[in-house]
């Protein structure tokens, strides 16, 4: 009998211990050493290279003012970045408003903070966009032409311009999916497509400069303003969100979320967040923001996984 009791008090033991050895990690093997860096993931908006090189000077903010190790990635396309918060591949990651709604649906990721553009927007839309030698000049002429969206998980360049298209009973021609926002402006540009969708943010307020996606190749195209007209706006949606993993600890996620806001306040910050992604800043958030996004899918575009299927 005191056998018995003695291995089972040794057994209750063990399972204790290994219920409770997760928890006590060493500063070795803990979230944010060297061996369990925090990985982040930056949604692939434009050219990977200018995201990758922000990446780096992030990573080295964010390690030198918390004391925290992370990696970054810029993966192939936005479903990636939803994926990965199922299969583990990311703890937290800069995205695009559809990806944040679906990965919070499918893995429960919670939005921290919200993406600030100029003068202080917190929502943008899709645009469709037409080349001016195209004739087309409303939604109409669009039934039967060549169309490019940007990606299936995009909510300004596929997921409300598709909804918008549809509850206005146009049948489009070909349709591509170019990749990125910069992708699609080039191809209508350059008359690869008739017409597009991507991004649109209103023209600076104290300037008139214009923001929206044309303006990512206006360098290399200084008349794309001239060329590509736009034809209509879609309903508004909630800017990008920083998102982290269910399941991350709050006190970890407290402590980068006060770092980037920091990083947000810095030259250098500013500099990079608007090389990558047009904005001006960052300000906290929460999943309530994007119920309106819900909404607006619902109404136009039904099930969330369904939009994705529906290619």
């Amino acid at each position: 009998m005191r056998y018995a009791l003695f291995y089972g008090t040794l057994t209750l033991i063990a399972i204790v211990w290994l219920t409770i050895r997760p928890l006590l990690r060493t500063g070795d093997d803990a979230l944010g050493s060297p061996r369990q860096p925090i990985q982040i993931m930056l949604t692939p908006s434009v050219e990977n290279q200018k995201v990758t090189t922000s990446a780096d000077s992030l990573v080295a903010y964010l390690h030198r003012t918390t004391g925290l190790h992370f990696t970054a990635a810029v993966p192939s396309s936005y479903i990636v970045v939803v994926e990965s918060f199922g299969s583990g591949g990311v703890d937290m990651a800069i995205t695009n408003t559809f990806s944040y709604v679906l990965a919070h649906e499918k893995y429960g990721a919670e939005a921290a903070m919200m993406v600030v553009r100029r003068g202080g927007e917190t929502h943008y839309r899709g645009q469709i966009i037409a080349h001016i030698e195209s004739n087309i000049k409303t939604l109409g002429d669009l039934n039967g032409k060549r169309f490019a969206f940007v990606d299936a998980a995009s909510t300004s360049g596929y997921i409300l311009p598709k909804a918008l298209l549809e509850r206005n009973g146009i049948r489009l021609g070909e349709t591509l999916f170019a990749g990125r926002h910069d992708n699609v402006v080039t191809m209508v540009y350059q008359r690869q497509v008739d017409a597009g969708a991507a991004y649109y943010s209103p023209p600076d307020p104290g300037t008139g400069e214009i923001l929206d996606a044309r303006a990512r190749v206006a360098a290399q195209f200084p008349d794309v303003f001239e060329k590509v007209r736009i034809i209509a706006l879609t309903d508004e949606i909630p800017n990008d969100p920083i998102v982290f993993r269910r399941g991350f600890p709050s006190q970890l996620r407290d402590t980068i979320v006060r770092a980037l806001l920091d990083f947000q306040r810095t030259p250098t910050g500013k500099r990079i967040l608007y090389e990558a992604y047009s904005i001006e800043g960052l300000a906290p958030a929460s999943d309530r923001d994007y119920d309106t996004l819900r909404q607006l899918i619902r109404n136009f575009g039904g099930d969330l996984q369904a939009l994705l299927r529906r290619r």
